[in-house]
């Protein structure tokens, strides 16, 4: 029986540096000798090959290009291996895994983002466990069939769902959270997955996007926000859709002018979507009289979308080419589990 394979895709951030000995100095590891570092992979039953980005990202400039960069290396190879794992920044990592569930349309295999807090060479990094699981999981099947068929995050003996996790801690080792999803699967002596909460095996051949436009904002909410910059915001000339991160179950001001300068943006054509601000939660637009008027002038509710799917979404809309009604109609139709139907 032929092992699993997995591909290891290294885009930069922490788990992939190491500490000099001498200077202290972070610089990356070298992946041709990862197991130098986690000498656990020899014994792991695993074929693991890696491919890297020829200079390390931050994550904090990540950027679409790069999104799409990840998306084709995996439709390059995805005949090859079982399972992907990218690791990747974890300041972003929420951004790329919901963009990559987009891009990938009819992923059937898992393709699984996982990052660290500390790098891997330090003492009590947790870098290592989240690498090895990450692996474990991109090649668990069964009866021949991925376990996972989708993207996800693990970090800190959870799995997440791509498009679902929002980063809630900069320090904590648990630094992700999934407020408006199961938690995929969770790491402890055994792995145990939700099979319930995982998404079911698409059929078709996968089709990788390779077109991501950035032509979106987001206007943060917050009381005494001022009709006027929210106006200079949105008269962007490139801007096409913009997100608005709204009070509590989707609720705004009803202040005259705020209202005019979004009614003015949706007049020219400007796709606007409601996600609320909270943690957790989903927006119900025209429940309150604070929303009735966003839902009247065509503002489109996120219902439970996190802000990151949100943006990910329209510029991956907005890069097939579509006109604002068809986004807008999209915005509200789940494609890969980002969202749940009332």
């Amino acid at each position: 029986m032929s092992r699993p394979k997995v591909l290891l895709i290294y885009t930069g951030g922490t788990i992939g540096m190491v500490a000099d000995a001498r200077s202290g100095a972070l610089q990356a590891v070298n992946l041709d000798h990862l197991e130098e570092q986690v000498p656990e992979l020899l014994h792991m039953g695993i074929a693991l090959e890696t491919v890297a980005f020829g200079t390390p990202i931050d994550s904090s400039d990540m950027h679409p290009e790069h999104w799409v960069r990840i998306a084709s290396i995996i439709g390059e190879r995805y005949a090859d291996f079982d399972g992907f794992v990218v690791l990747h920044g974890s300041d972003t990592m929420a951004y790329t895994a919901s963009a990559l569930s987009f891009l990938l349309e009819n992923l059937a295999k898992p393709v699984i983002l996982t990052g660290s807090q500390l790098p891997l060479g330090t003492i009590r990094t947790d870098g290592k466990e989240n690498l090895l699981t990450a692996i474990e999981i991109a090649a668990a099947k069964e009866n021949g069939k991925p376990m996972v068929a989708e993207v996800a995050v693990y970090f800190e003996y959870s799995l997440y769902r791509g498009n679902r996790t929002v980063k809630v801690h900069a320090e904590r080792f648990e630094a992700f959270r999934s407020p408006n999803w199961p938690v995929l699967a969770e790491a402890g002596t055994h792995i145990r997955y939700d099979r319930s909460a995982l998404l079911p095996a698409r059929n078709g051949p996968l089709k990788v996007h390779a077109h991501m436009d950035n032509g979106v904002g987001v206007i943060s909410l917050f009381p005494g926000i001022r009709a006027g910059a929210v106006r200079a915001q949105l008269a962007d000339p490139g801007l096409k859709a913009a997100v608005l991160q709204t009070f509590g179950s989707g609720n705004g001001p009803t202040d005259a002018d705020f209202l005019k300068a979004l009614h003015q943006a949706r007049e020219r054509g400007i796709v606007l979507v409601n996600v609320t601000q909270c943690v957790g939660g989903r927006v119900e637009q025209g429940r309150y009289q604070t929303s009735r008027a966003l839902a009247e002038m065509g503002v489109v509710s996120g219902q439970d979308l996190t802000t990151e799917a949100a943006i990910t979404k329209l510029m991956f809309l907005l890069g097939q080419g579509m006109a604002a009604e068809d986004v807008m109609q999209r915005m509200g139709t789940p494609l890969c589990g980002e969202l749940s139907l009332p």
